[in-house]
C-alpha cells in the first residue's frame, strides 16, 4: 500500500530526569502512546550526550516501546522475564488494529489481519499462533520457531487457514518499529533520504505562519521525519555540538507550541502537541 511514512527522532535522555524504573516505564508508555494515536510508522532513538554511553538507555526505550507494540497475545512468546520489565504492567495498551481483542478462531473473517509467531511446522505447512484458541496454519511463513510475522486470513470457519503478508500492504495503521541508533542526529539525517525533515524548537517559526510552503512538502515527500530535543537542551544545541545547524538538517524548524505558559516542554507533551498541531495543519 503506497501512503507516507511518518518518522519519529527522540533523544535517549528523555528518561534522564527521572532516576526511578517505575516513573522512567511511565515515561515511555506515555510516548508509545502518542506515537500510535498519530500513526507514527518509526520511532527513532538518537544519542544525545557526549560525556558517556548512553546505551543503557537506548535500549530501555527500545525495549519498552517494542514490547508496548507487541500484541499482548504474543508478549510472552517474545520477551523473556528480566528486571527491566518488571513495571511494565503499568504501560497503557495501544489498542491499535493489530491488537485485537477477539480471541476466538469462529469470530475470524477472510481477509483480516493478524501478528502470530511461528509456533510448529508440520507437514501440511507451517502453524502459527494468531492469539486465538488454536495456532493456524499458514502459506509462504519462513519455518523459524518464534519468529514474529503478519498474516492474512485466506479461509474462515472449521478450518481456518492464512497466508504471509507484508506488513507494508495492510490497509491500516500497523504499529510502529524502533531503531535505536549509535550515531548521533545530525548524522543520521545526512545518512537518510527523508523527503521531509521537521526539527521542532521554541526558536522555530510558529506553525501557523509557515503552513502553506510545509503542506507543500508534506504533499510531496514519500517519508516525513519530525525530530525532538532532550529534556535539558534543545535541538539547536545537541546539533550545534557536531558543528551544524538546525537549518543544515531539516527542511523546517517548526515552533508548534507558541507562547508556551512553562519554562521547559517535556518531550513526551511536545510529542502530543507537536504531532496533534502538524496532523492538523497538513491533513486537512
Amino acid at each position: 500500500m503506497d501512503r507516507k511514512k511518518l518518522c519519529i527522532a527522540i533523544p535517549a535522555s528523555v528518561v534522564s530526569d527521572t532516576p526511578h524504573l517505575r516513573e522512567k516505564t511511565s515515561k515511555i508508555g506515555l510516548i508509545g502512546r502518542a506515537a500510535a494515536i498519530f500513526r507514527v510508522d518509526e520511532i527513532i532513538i538518537y544519542p544525545d550526550s557526549q560525556q558517556a554511553s548512553q546505551r543503557p538507555e537506548l535500549d530501555l526505550i527500545s525495549l519498552l516501546l517494542a514490547y508496548m507494540e507487541t500484541p499482548q497475545y504474543l508478549r510472552k512468546r517474545l520477551f523473556k522475564l528480566e528486571p527491566r520489565l518488571q513495571y511494565a504492567g503499568i504501560l497503557p495498551p495501544l489498542r491499535t488494529p493489530h491488537h485485537p481483542l477477539n480471541r476466538k478462531v469462529s469470530d475470524l473473517k477472510v481477509g483480516e489481519y493478524r501478528e502470530g509467531t511461528v509456533f510448529l511446522k508440520t507437514n501440511g505447512g507451517v502453524l502459527v499462533d494468531i492469539g486465538v484458541e488454536k495456532p493456524v496454519l499458514t502459506r509462504g511463513v519462513p519455518a523459524t520457531s518464534g519468529l514474529r510475522v503478519t498474516v492474512k486470513i485466506i479461509k474462515a470457519g472449521k478450518h481456518v487457514e492464512a497466508e504471509h503478508a507484508d506488513r507494508d500492504e495492510v490497509p491500516l495503521y500497523w504499529g510502529y518499529s524502533i531503531s535505536a541508533e549509535n550515531h548521533p542526529l545530525g548524522s543520521i539525517l545526512k545518512r537518510r533520504a527523508f523527503g521531509l525533515v521537521i526539527a521542532t524548537s521554541r526558536y522555530g517559526s510558529p506553525l501557523t505562519e509557515i503552513a502553506g510552503k510545509l503542506a507543500e512538502k508534506w504533499a510531496k515527500a514519500n517519508s516525513v521525519l519530525v525530530a525532538f530535543g532532550a529534556p535539558s537542551q534543545g535541538l539547536a544545541d545537541i546539533i550545534r555540538r557536531e558543528g551544524f545547524s538546525l537549518s543544515d538538517v531539516a527542511d523546517f524548524v517548526v515552533n508548534t507550541i507558541p507562547m508556551q505558559g512553562t519554562e521547559t516542554v517535556r518531550t513526551e507533551e511536545a510529542l502530543l502537541a507537536s504531532l496533534g498541531s502538524i496532523r492538523c495543519v497538513l491533513e486537512k
